[in-house]
């Protein structure tokens, strides 16, 4: 695969995941998931504390401050993919150039 091919499917994978992120993410249920149903179900689910993380902008799949809840929901899952995608991006930069510090430096061509 060729630098533009690549760089055509990053980008598309990441409009892909921005989309699904503001446009299928506020539509997600909102049943327990399967560890909260069992907390439910064996009746220690009252015993949940806060995380120390609770009171944070993005807490709960929502953006605070933002009051309409599928709008809020997006927003929150486009800043969670913007996030992720940078930290991958810096993590495969730091792989790249520490293979590319091992490999030496590139050879002269014609040499």
């Amino acid at each position: 695969m060729d630098r533009k091919n690549l760089t055509l499917f990053i980008v598309g994978g990441l409009l892909l995941a921005l989309g699904l992120a503001f446009f299928v993410s506020p539509y997600a249920s909102s049943s327990p998931d399967g560890l909260e149903k069992v907390s439910i179900d064996k009746g220690f689910s009252g015993t949940a504390e806060d995380h120390p993380l609770a009171d944070s902008p993005l807490a709960d799949y929502a953006v605070k401050g933002v009051d309409d809840e599928r709008l809020s929901t997006g927003l929150a899952g486009i800043v969670g993919v913007a996030i992720t995608f940078g930290l991958g991006m810096m993590v495969f930069g730091a792989l790249r150039a520490i293979r590319a510090r091992r490999s030496g430096p590139p050879e002269a061509a014609g040499t």
